[in-house]
């Protein structure tokens, strides 16, 4: 505002309303000037979000085929430990079952050679 001789309460108001009114002309003014600018920035801006929003997606995809690929390795470490008990249980079914039929041979040869023996005996008693 201007040094006025105007110094009463309605010349300060209209100096005031005219100072609002400049202001808000200069704005309309800056804002039609960077019409172009604007549309460029609003352009680069979604251009931006858009290239972010494809980061953010192919991460989310990363961490996915990397959480597919990890639950994979867990169920073939569970498939194998599985196999490898199922080996284990049938091999010491295995060792069992020989060991009871070495015991029914072992058995079956000390009653052969017992009843040998009893045959032998009643032989020579006769």
């Amino acid at each position: 505002m201007k040094n006025s001789r105007d110094t009463d309460l309605a010349g300060r108001r209209t100096a005031a309303q005219e100072a609002k009114a400049a202001l808000l002309q200069a704005y309309k003014a800056a804002q039609e000037a960077d019409a172009p600018g604007r549309a460029a920035r609003l352009a680069e801006r979604a251009a931006i979000s858009a290239a972010r929003e494809a980061r953010r997606a192919e991460r989310e995809a990363a961490k996915l085929a990397e959480k597919q690929r990890l639950e994979a390795e867990a169920a073939e470490r569970a498939a194998a430990a599985e196999a490898e008990a199922r080996a284990e249980i049938e091999a010491r079914e295995a060792a069992e079952a020989s060991r009871i039929a070495r015991v029914l041979e072992d058995e079956a040869a000390r009653k052969a050679e017992r009843d040998r023996r009893y045959a032998a005996r009643k032989a020579r008693k006769n």
